[in-house]
């Protein structure tokens, strides 16, 4: 990697925040975007700088996330590859909510994650599945559509 290029994890936490500013959440979720880290978390400090930025007319909050539970209370989950076995409890633990699930494994778009994180020649791109965004009562911006390499509908 040449001197100075952000690391893998830091162009993610930049994706994770515009995937924040093209989605389109219901007018009930309050001021705050709880975006929170389930499993072990592969960012560091990086996702930390997003801490209190702006969408929109709210603020986001970083939080790692311990517990299944704790899940109802984020808007933003970002499912990290050591807890990826556990995809069908915690896609049935926010079911009906509106959250925006992402990941970055192999499969996870097909599987029921809204937005998975991909690596291609060298480069972060991104696949969407915008039933599952949908069912979460979001709306991902067709300026977002547009980049992914994929959308499932």
């Amino acid at each position: 990697m040449a001197a100075g290029a952000p690391s893998e994890y830091q162009l993610k936490a930049a994706f994770l925040y515009n995937f924040a500013l093209f989605t389109e959440w219901p007018e009930h979720v309050g001021d705050t975007l709880n975006l929170c880290v389930y499993g072990s978390d592969p960012f560091g400090a990086d996702l930390l700088k997003l801490e209190e930025r702006s969408v929109g007319t709210r603020r986001l909050s970083v939080h790692l996330t311990p517990t299944l539970n704790e899940l109802s209370n984020c808007e933003l989950v970002f499912i990290s590859r050591s807890a990826i076995g556990q995809l069908p409890q915690i896609l049935g633990t926010v079911d009906g909510s509106p959250v925006l699930t992402v990941a970055d494994s192999p499969s996870a778009m097909r599987r029921g994650v809204a937005i998975n994180m991909i690596t291609q020649q060298n480069r972060i791109a991104f696949e969407a599945n915008l039933t599952a965004a949908r069912a979460q009562g979001l709306n991902l911006s067709s300026r977002l559509l547009r980049l992914a390499e994929e959308v499932e509908q």
